[in-house]
């Protein structure tokens, strides 16, 4: 059995990983090793230093490399919209209410993101931001701000939405924002080069867990009960339904970028981790996998087979 390496950061992740590697073992005869890099500078170094073959997550650092050098390929695009929700204090109905106040940033997680956000609903200029680290407030307790009157709105991963909305705080309705989301896959291209048919077998077992985990959701919480279950902390079965119902509703069967979602990403990237100017972001990437899965008819008859 033929091996790849993917490497992780965030165990929220793990429930789509595994769903992965099980579906690599069963139905394309590979082994996927699932490898858990911490902290961030060992990650953003692992690809280049050997270390993994493909990364599943945290992928604008890339940006900058093919200019040193380093050229890198993306090839999957799960999902292609943020997964942030905007949430506010209970006299906010609209986006447009938000005008004078200031909303609470997240330090990490892609923070430009959120200023992309909140310039496509109009606010640009219109509203102030703090930047709030977890360090101060607990992993995404920048909610906390809000309920305390400091700010006005935070944006927050649907997967500790119930925490706020406990506190008193609500969704606000927001238009959607096209950015390549969690689960975005990227590996050298030398290693893509050498490896045709592997990553070809890896791309059919991820767009084989994606429709598993979109079509036939006990068989996907089955195996999130497992290991993923562990690594996020998660206890009660009915509290890992909630979690995983939030990470599958913004995935994508067929995983195909779109320029607007690469060109947000290619924003956020810059904001974050400058010495990409001038790169095509287009370059950077590689669908040739899916679109092969997707004209074999691999894709339609694999949804057929799972629906």
């Amino acid at each position: 059995m033929d091996r790849i390496r993917l490497a992780y950061r965030d165990n929220d992740r793990t429930p789509v990983i595994f769903c992965i590697k099980e579906m690599a073992r069963q139905h394309y005869d590979l082994e996927v090793e699932v490898l858990h890099i911490q902290p961030t500078d060992e990650y953003e170094a692992a690809l280049f230093e050997g270390a993994c073959d493909v990364i599943i997550e945290h992928t604008e650092y890339l940006f900058g490399e093919p200019i040193r050098g380093k050229n890198v390929t993306f090839f999957c695009a799960p999902s292609i919209r943020t997964e942030s929700h905007l949430v506010a204090r209970s006299d906010v109905a609209r986006v447009d209410q938000l005008a004078g106040g200031t909303v609470a940033i997240r330090s990490s997680g892609r923070p430009h993101a959120s200023i992309i956000a909140l310039r496509e609903m109009g606010l640009e200029g219109k509203v102030d931001t703090v930047i709030v680290a977890d360090s101060e407030v607990g992993r995404w307790g920048q909610w906390k701000k809000v309920a305390r009157g400091e700010c006005v709105a935070t944006f927050m991963s649907s997967l500790y939405l119930p925490e706020a909305l406990g506190a008193g705080l609500h969704e606000v309705d927001t238009p959607g924002v096209e950015v390549i989301g969690q689960f975005a896959q990227a590996c050298l291209t030398s290693f893509a080069g050498a490896n045709d048919d592997l990553v070809s077998r890896y791309v059919k077992s991820v767009i084989h867990a994606l429709a598993l985990l979109k079509l036939r959701r006990d068989e996907a919480l089955d195996i999130a009960g497992g290991e993923p279950m562990r690594l996020m902390k998660i206890t009660d079965r009915a509290e890992l339904a909630r979690a995983l119902d939030a990470i599958v509703d913004p995935l994508q069967i067929k995983p195909y970028p779109t320029p607007r979602a690469i060109a947000n990403s290619y924003e956020i990237a810059l904001a974050e981790y400058p010495g990409g100017e001038g790169l095509n972001p287009l370059t950077t990437w590689d669908i040739h996998w899916v679109k092969q899965a997707d004209d074999s008819g691999f894709i339609d008859n694999l949804v057929q087979a799972l629906s």
